[in-house]
């Protein structure tokens, strides 16, 4: 059986048994190959842009006897999909706005007809996509955040709404009431969308350190920022000082967080 990353590992554990799976994005198709070879899916679409990962991925299949289960298809996002031909999508290792304009722009060409699923797997702006599931229906169902060749990441995993396990919907995952951060009820929302609901609440170490290294980050800018006279470098470092604060108020009280259930 072909060895995944830690990171592809993750996007494969919740991928849901039996599913039919397209992997948007899916550069030499090891994702689908590792699918099919663990029993997980029955079948499979690798769908790539760009012609050398294309080529990549045929071969890959190929090399694993599974061309007549894994269909390897050329073309930009979901375009590659056509309706009800997956219950799982999974796209991974692009920005956040890139995966949720693919996304979009897939939802109104009517591809994710049909699509109970989606694994994704941003590498940055994970706020933008958790919207995006929000404002369409999707329902987050779990989290994980890992670290992986000193680069730390995060998993989502959402179902939409009629599919939704244990009864979860986007109002009680954005109850952000275990809060007891200092702030507005829209305000605390705001960070469960960047922080990630699942992840605030379970309280983990990478969590922290990646947010403290945001934090050193911010510190670093507003430092720079000294040495101007300019009011508007005042008013952004104004602005920086709150959002520094909020993360370290936040960080600070993860310590009364309680964990949803999980899929």
């Amino acid at each position: 059986m072909i060895k995944l990353s830690k990171r592809l590992k993750q996007i494969a554990d919740y991928v849901s048994k039996g599913s039919r799976v397209a992997d948007i994005g899916s550069d030499h198709a090891l994702l689908p190959v590792y699918l099919l070879q663990s029993g997980t899916c029955p079948s499979a679409i690798a769908g790539e842009l760009n012609t050398g990962p294309f080529q990549a991925a045929k071969r890959q299949t190929a090399e694993a006897g599974l061309t007549k289960a894994i269909e390897v298809r050329q073309g930009d996002g979901l375009a590659v999909l056509a309706p009800g031909e997956a219950d799982t999508v999974t796209i991974a290792g692009m920005g956040g706005a890139l995966m949720a304009d693919i996304l979009e722009t897939g939802r109104q060409a009517g591809k994710l007809d049909g699509v109970k699923e989606l694994v994704l797997q941003p590498n940055v702006g994970e706020e933008i996509v958790r919207k995006w599931l929000s404002r369409h229906g999707y329902v987050l169902q779990n989290e994980t955040i890992l670290e992986e060749d000193g680069r730390i990441y995060e998993v989502l995993h959402a179902r939409h709404g009629a599919h939704s396990m244990d009864g979860n919907s986007i109002e009680n995952v954005y109850d952000a009431a275990f809060l007891a951060a200092n702030l507005s009820d829209e305000a605390k929302r705001e960070w469960l969308y960047r922080m990630g609901p699942y992840l605030l609440r379970s309280n983990e170490e990478l969590l922290h350190n990646k947010w403290q290294h945001e934090h050193g980050k911010l510190a670093r800018i507003s430092k720079q920022m000294e040495q101007s006279d300019l009011a508007e470098s005042r008013e952004k470092q104004a602005q920086l000082k709150q959002e520094m604060d909020t993360i370290q108020e936040v960080l600070s009280c993860l310590r009364t967080a309680k964990p949803l259930s999980s899929s």
